[in-house]
């Protein structure tokens, strides 16, 4: 099956000095390259371009979903994920949204839950499917791996083809009735 390409935003959820984001985050763009059918831009809170209000919104409006990369503090997401979600507003609509989490026991589903409920205030679309790890770093080689068999591995396949189905589908959607115009 040919997929249309489209564009992927990778957003990484923490800013934090020696953060463990940047081994599940790699995970997940190695595996969005692998699914194949998108063209990948990450959004850092810990680099200039991910602080910066006018490259954040340029990058929300360009993208047709978006891959979030969280971890789970004090039972919530990290203020530097917050920070990048409201700096931008109408460029989340009509744009779908998976996640990765990670963290101890809960593996970031909290995180995730609050989440959900923040990108359906901005009329983006959460999806159910997504990846949890607890208790992640035990589960991650020296390189960043997971074991041929880990159910991380089917779980981020399958949100990966889901994102791209509702991706595919909302972006033609977009086009054929854009989404801003609803309210007009």
């Amino acid at each position: 099956m040919h997929l249309p390409t489209l564009r992927l935003a990778l957003l990484y959820g923490s800013d934090r000095p020696l953060r463990f984001c940047d081994t599940v985050a790699g995970r997940a763009h190695g595996r969005a390259i692998a699914h194949g059918g998108w063209s990948i831009e990450r959004l850092d809170p810990a680099t200039p371009a991910g602080r910066d209000t006018a490259t954040l919104l340029r990058r929300v409006r360009e993208a047709d979903a978006f891959l979030v990369v969280t971890p789970e503090y004090n039972h919530g997401y990290p203020a530097a994920l917050k920070a990048m979600i409201d700096a931008v507003y109408t460029q989340w609509q009509a744009k779908p949204v998976a996640f990765v989490s990670y963290g101890g026991l809960s593996g970031g589903l909290r995180a995730v839950e609050q989440l959900r409920q923040v990108f359906a205030s901005l009329h983006a679309v959460p999806l159910r499917d997504g990846v949890s790890f607890a208790h992640a770093r035990d589960q991650f080689d020296g390189d960043g791996g997971l074991t041929a068999g880990h159910p991380a591995n089917e779980a981020m396949r399958l949100a990966l083809a889901r994102l791209h189905w509702w991706a595919a589908a909302l972006h033609q959607a977009r086009l054929v009735s854009p989404y801003e115009r609803i309210a007009a």
